[in-house]
């Protein structure tokens, strides 16, 4: 390459020495049609690429424009790395969307290996999630979990009794990590005008429609704004103006390279192609088509305005979906072998060894860093609240006031936020001064949180006798009062029926001790069973319950809780039909002790994680005697590459008289009639593995998993001595489909010696 430029000057320097007028005239005619640069032909080596130059003689300014496409803007990655190949600086970034991200982070100082090493250890599910990741949750939100494990919620507006959707299919606070993690340092405060390389974001305004350029904008908040796609992230305030991505008005922004003064473009489009008649199926189809034909129209325009000398690449994406994030290797590999297809035309921009690496350092320069170092806290404060109490949040936080505080401390404590539920966007930003460290987290509420409703929806069949549904509602309203007071009140119809309230008011701002007061109201049908688990009778119980616990929160994984109770109830037989119907009363007062942690990533699949609740309850009824119950669940979850599984345990202990619980039903001796074992002593386990086979649609639910299940349980009856024989083995296979509205199994089980059932099951398994 060295060897070329002194060719190039010595064919200038002869072309000018004879007459300065003539060689003016050969210069001008080797300009461009252009009229801002100039191609050099070097003369007796026709494999030598030409080399261009503007007006002045010197290389021209380089800008890089980067289009959106969801996962197949990782193509970007593919083009930068083989600009790194050929030594070709860039001077500008454009960047739309998914263009954004990669640009910015190009131009934050990420080397290319980083950018791969990003995309290759991100966890795109958990950013594509429509909450923050489980492990990440309060305790009482991992509570709700367990009452209805969908997630199909929505805000309410008591008092104007209007309804409202989430603004979005997929949460923040993971795209916002993954964005905090890509970009360097204090780089994501920083303008975007100020970055070494000049950098612009293109998003579109949400209320009229016009094209947004993010100029002094954080860049963080700049690529999170301009990633913000309608429907999937939730729109991002910038100066006022609420703006979602670029690609509506400006996927492709070669106006605005040009603006900042680029003379030659390397435009990348990567860009997703209409979709045919035949595969709009559906109403979601339908509105990407609409967003397909807005982008294609102006990327349209701005592929009009290249010129001749400009550079487009287009790789080859083929069938890549928009959110095919399972994709993203195929995606980089596509725009590598685009890029390299345009070399010849590339090869004109390069530049010496000597000449790039001096362009690298300039680019990959370390900023000021952000300091790893723990300092001690001066200052925390919490702005933007507006039902939430700061004061209480700062105690969620877990930052204390004088300690040493990193910025790992910081992320956790935001992630504790998020946990809650109750905040749409949360930045954080840390000033150090000598060795004191000052935080300040502005807090976005999200409206619709204060008043959740959830909707829920359980269905079981063996394809035989057993055909049971019902449905569920829970309300959930936060901040009653500035200690963080909630009342939870939760429905359910079919066969199981109830209605209940429950108020927890903690015992301060922030504390972690309060108090639990509950009311419920329920109804349930039910089989009794013989000893060989044939159907005697079935019967219709009912029961009112009341209490008041003392507890205290661990961490956000569980508690520990003291109460009292009193539950009143009756019994009546259905089938067979009495001569004359009669009510069995019964009724009791209870104290209690318990114990409850929950860290699984997931309630319908886990894969990491455990769960643990233990009771120990004393009775005294209401006929005078009193006795002691016990009972103690566990679960502990794995993952080995593609499998994720978990192994379950569970065991109680009644008194003489009474049922400590039952067995019988899919992963519960799968095979064995649903609860047609019962007795005073129950203990089970089950050893359940899955392997992902696939992802449902996004905003529809996660995983597609095939399985399979190893099942052990037996009973004791009352004044039986437990023998061998008593111990059940079963297994089953299963399809899971991880759904919105909670885990969907198809299946067939078999218990050892004993029945075999198809089953199909929504709903909770634990």
């Amino acid at each position: 390459m060295l060897l070329l430029h002194r060719l190039r000057h010595r064919l200038l320097h002869r072309l000018l020495r004879p007459n300065l007028a003539t060689g003016c005239a050969i210069l001008c005619a080797l300009l461009s049609s252009g009229g801002a640069w100039a191609q050099t032909v070097l003369p007796g080596d026709p494999q030598l690429p030409s080399l261009l130059m503007n007006a002045q003689g010197q290389r021209p300014k380089v800008g890089l424009v980067l289009s959106g496409g969801g996962v197949r803007g990782l193509a970007h990655i593919g083009v930068l790395k083989v600009l790194k190949q050929l030594k070709i600086p860039v001077d500008l970034v454009v960047g739309t969307s998914m263009g954004a991200v990669v640009g910015g982070a190009y131009a934050s100082g990420r080397s290319i290996e980083e950018l791969e090493e990003f995309v290759q250890h991100t966890d795109w599910p958990a950013v594509l999630a429509d909450r923050p990741p489980r492990q990440n949750l309060s305790y009482r939100r991992r509570e709700e979990d367990q009452l209805i494990p969908s997630r199909l919620e929505l805000g309410v507006d008591p008092r104007g009794g209007r309804t409202t959707l989430p603004p979005s299919a997929a949460g923040n606070s993971a795209l916002e990590a993954a964005l905090e993690s890509l970009v360097r340092g204090e780089q994501a405060e920083t303008p975007i005008n100020r970055l070494r390389l000049p950098f612009r974001a293109l998003a579109t305004d949400l209320l009229n429609g016009d094209l947004v350029e993010m100029v002094d904008t954080p860049l963080f908040l700049a690529m999170r704004a301009s990633m913000a796609v309608p429907g999937v992230f939730s729109p991002v305030r910038v100066n006022g103006r609420a703006v979602v991505d670029g690609g509506l008005v400006r996927n492709l922004g070669v106006d605005i390279a040009r603006k900042m003064g680029a003379e030659l473009i390397i435009a990348v489009n990567v860009g997703s192609p209409l979709l045919e008649e035949r595969e709009i199926t559906s109403a979601v189809g339908v509105a990407n088509q609409m967003l397909q034909i807005l982008t294609n129209q102006n990327v349209a325009q701005s592929l009009r305005e290249l010129k001749g000398v400009d550079v487009l690449i287009d790789p080859d994406l083929g069938n890549i979906g928009f959110m095919d994030f399972d994709r993203f290797g195929e995606a980089m590999a596509s725009g590598q072998r685009s890029a390299l297809a345009a070399q010849e035309r590339l090869l004109g921009l390069a530049v010496d060894d000597a000449q790039y690496a001096s362009f690298e350092r300039l680019r990959l320069r370390e900023p000021e860093p952000l300091s790893q170092m723990a300092l001690r806290l001066a200052s925390l404060k919490i702005e933007g609240t507006q039902r939430s109490n700061p004061k209480a949040l700062r105690e969620e936080l877990g930052l204390k006031l004088g300690e040493l505080t990193g910025p790992e401390d910081i992320k956790r404590a935001t992630a504790a936020l998020y946990g809650l539920g109750d905040f749409e966007r949360i930045d954080a930003q840390i000033s150090d001064q000598g060795d004191q460290r000052h935080v300040t987290l502005h807090v976005q509420e999200a409206e619709w949180a204060h008043n959740r409703l959830r909707f829920g929806l359980a269905l079981q069949s063996n394809f035989g006798d057993t055909n049971r549904f019902s449905i569920s509602a829970m309300h959930v309203s936060t901040w009653l009062n500035r200690w963080g007071a909630e009342l939870r009140s939760y429905a359910s119809l079919g066969e199981d029926r109830g209605l209940s309230l429950d108020l927890i008011q903690p015992l301060g701002a922030g504390s972690p001790w309060y108090v639990d007061m509950s009311v419920e109201l329920g109804a349930s049908n039910g089989d009794l069973h013989d000893i060989n688990g044939r159907r005697r009778m079935r019967i219709s119980n009912e029961q009112t319950q009341s209490q008041i616990a003392f507890g205290r929160r661990l961490s956000n994984w569980g508690d520990v809780r003291f109460g009292l109770a009193r539950v009143s109830g009756s019994s009546k037989v259905l089938i067979p039909e009495p001569d004359e119907r009669t009510l069995e009363r019964n009724g009791f007062r209870a104290s209690f002790l318990q114990l409850r942690a929950d860290t699984l990533d997931s309630l319908a699949f886990p894969s990491r994680g455990y769960l643990l609740g233990t009771r120990a309850q004393y009775v005294r009824s209401d006929s005078g005697s009193d006795y002691l119950n016990f009972d103690a669940i566990g679960m502990a979850a794995f993952r080995a590459g593609r499998w994720a599984g978990h192994l379950y345990t569970e065991w109680s202990h009644a008194a003489l008289g009474s049922t400590g619980g039952s067995l019988g039903g899919f992963l519960r001796l799968s095979g064995t009639t649903e609860n047609s074992l019962s007795g005073r002593t129950i203990g089970f386990a089950r050893l359940v593995m899955a392997r992902r086979i696939g992802d449902m649609p996004l905003g529809l639910g996660g995983a597609i998993r095939a399985g399979m299940s190893l099942e052990l349980g037996g009973i004791i009856r009352d004044r039986e001595s437990f023998a061998r024989e008593q111990l059940k083995l079963a297994g089953s296979a299963f399809l899971a489909f991880d759904t919105r509205f909670g885990p969907f199994y198809l299946g067939a089980g078999s218990t050892r010696r004993g029945d075999t059932s198809a089953y199909l099951f929504l709903g909770p398994t634990w």
